[in-house]
């Protein structure tokens, strides 16, 4: 497809970048914490860690790794963590030792999360006291041999961690009861490598820097394979797109999303390290009251977030009064963003919100709007710096502008591959790289993206991928189950929810039933808020339940 999209770039943006600045994420942290030393680097429950306190500690902890762990270049170690200051210290540090991070919600059951740490390999785990309950129950299974449990006022400082831990574990009663073997508390494991010698590793972009799961664009999840040289390529797309509005060593960023989140990693976290710039940490943003009384503390000059995040925020008492004078940038992402929500955030905010698109297989940067629109353009935005798309059909036909089909990518961003699993990599990468999204899509003549169908059955619940064929194995081994399809269905607040439409084996089998099976054994975000009970699933001609006949029946008219 001819470049049509350069057309429309903003002034100053190349349409290519060079990408080869940083030999590695580690050379990136090791110059940007040296540069930006007296700045504040990320902030959390009021207590502030500066670019010198986090080079101090990552590398404190990239020693304990290497020195008292023996772990070797390549190993992989997974994070189980909220935003919490511990979080980057954990992730660079693992970076540092040129070992390879695994990112996992902590709010996993422990069959999903059983099922992540067996698939990488992990033989180490950071995991927050508050879930380590979760990892008692499956930890035997995997191959993890040293948990590193950190409790949430590590990194507060005498006597305010004290005071939280105790108030958490004593008063609050958040820390379940649990069992675990060969644990170390991660104020030791800094407390250990600041006595140990740190060997910095050599490292290649061509070297793994995460595995982090995804679901892809087919289904059941997978550990997308991103390299040192795929997160930094996408680092200097975004940064050129960026560093027109923003200026070095100015800049606080909102981090809502969850740094184990692709959108969030990056564009929060990588891109404000090299800016410079200050993440402010929001750990728990489902409480509204308390995310809006955060954000009273400080001056942001940007958020990221979802449409569901923006909506509810416009939605909570206080919202509309804080000072937004220092907002520079609204960048929504992970799901379609809603124009009357986009409306209403310009009109309280000032403040225009601009949508990006992205996979986790693309590190994840694709397209991005223009940071100088004068208001919500309905566009996903313009392809960036280095980044090729086109738009195909199902044989792989390249199609011309306004022409619908699956939206197709190529650049240095792109995984390298699903760990362990060719099968589903020939899938979706094809021999000349281009990568398959499962997106259907059409490129106006002035070059903007939009998203105008779903080639696959993915269900996006605030962001986050749900695959039917998870939702449906988990659910038929309820013995009251005879079939059950997951199909998504409109939902206000959530951009869309799971409805199960079930085929009972157990005539007295209730709705209730089927939501606390669900409840014990899918993430919260997974769960359905629909159910609903047939006498028989629409098929076609061999078997297969025609999910987009139920979608049909239930999506509005």
């Amino acid at each position: 497809m001819e470049k049509v999209w350069l057309k429309s770039y903003p002034e100053g943006i190349p349409e290519f970048v060079e990408l080869t600045r940083y030999t590695s994420l580690a050379h990136m942290f090791d110059e940007c914490a040296e540069r930006y030393r007296h700045l504040p680097a990320f902030a959390n429950m009021g207590v502030s860690m500066s670019f010198s306190e986090l080079n101090i500690e990552s590398y404190n902890f990239a020693a304990f790794l290497q020195t008292e762990l023996g772990l070797q270049k390549g190993e992989c170690v997974a994070i189980m963590l909220p935003n919490i200051l511990q979080f980057p210290v954990t992730m660079y540090g693992i970076l540092r030792a040129g070992l390879a991070a695994v990112n996992i919600n902590p709010l996993y059951t422990s069959r999903e999360l059983g099922d992540a740490l067996k698939d990488s390999g992990a033989k180490v785990i950071v995991v927050l006291e508050n879930f380590a309950d979760v990892l008692a129950e499956v930890v035997t299974t995997t191959s993890v041999e040293h948990v590193i449990l950190a409790r949430v006022g590590d990194m507060f400082g005498f006597p305010k961690s004290a005071i939280a831990n105790f108030v958490l574990k004593r008063v609050q009663h958040k820390i379940p009861e649990y069992t675990l073997d060969n644990v170390v508390t991660f104020r030791e494991a800094l407390a250990t490598g600041q006595q140990r010698q740190f060997v910095k590793p050599e490292l290649t972009r061509d070297d793994l820097a995460f595995l982090q799961l995804t679901g892809g664009t087919t289904g059941l999840a997978k550990q997308a394979m991103l390299t040192h040289g795929n997160l930094l390529s996408n680092l200097a797309q975004v940064e050129a797109w960026f560093r027109l509005v923003l200026k070095d060593g100015k800049e606080t960023v909102i981090t809502a999303l969850p740094l184990y989140h692709i959108f969030s990693l990056t564009a929060n976290c990588f891109l404000f390290t090299c800016l410079g710039g200050l993440n402010y940490l929001i750990t728990n943003p489902r409480d509204m009251k308390g995310f809006v009384k955060e954000l009273r503390r400080v001056r942001f000059s940007m958020i990221t977030g979802v449409n569901t995040l923006f909506n509810g925020l416009l939605n909570t008492e206080g919202f509309s009064a804080l000072d937004f004078s220092s907002l520079k940038i609204t960048l929504g992402g992970g799901m379609a963003v809603q124009e009357s929500v986009a409306d209403r955030w310009q009109q309280v905010t000032g403040c225009v919100l601009a949508e990006a698109y992205g996979l986790t297989e693309t590190s994840p940067a694709v397209t991005i709007n223009p940071l100088d629109l004068e208001r919500y353009n309905g566009s996903i935005g313009l392809p960036i710096p280095n980044t090729e798309i086109s738009i195909q059909d199902n044989d792989g036909r390249h199609l011309d502008v306004e022409e619908a089909g699956e939206l197709c990518v190529r650049g240095p961003q792109v995984m390298q591959g699903y760990l362990n699993n060719p099968e589903e990599t020939a899938k979706v990468l094809s021999k000349d790289g281009w990568l398959r999204t499962g997106d259907i899509a059409v490129v106006d003549q002035n070059g903007y993206v939009r998203i105008v169908d779903r080639k696959k059955d993915m269900i996006l619940v605030s962001g986050f991928n749900v695959y039917p064929n998870e939702i449906e194995k988990v659910v038929v081994a309820h013995d009251g189950i005879l079939e059950v399809a997951a199909v998504g269905v409109d939902d206000e607040e959530s951009g869309e929810v799971v409805k199960l439409c079930i085929v009972k084996k157990d005539p007295a089998l209730t709705e209730d039933e089927v939501l606390d099976f669900c409840k014990d054994r899918l993430t919260r975000y997974k769960w359905p808020k629909h159910i609903e009970f047939y006498s028989e699933l629409p098929k076609s001609n061999v078997g297969k339940i025609l999910r987009r006949v139920l979608r049909d029946k239930v999506l509005p008219g």
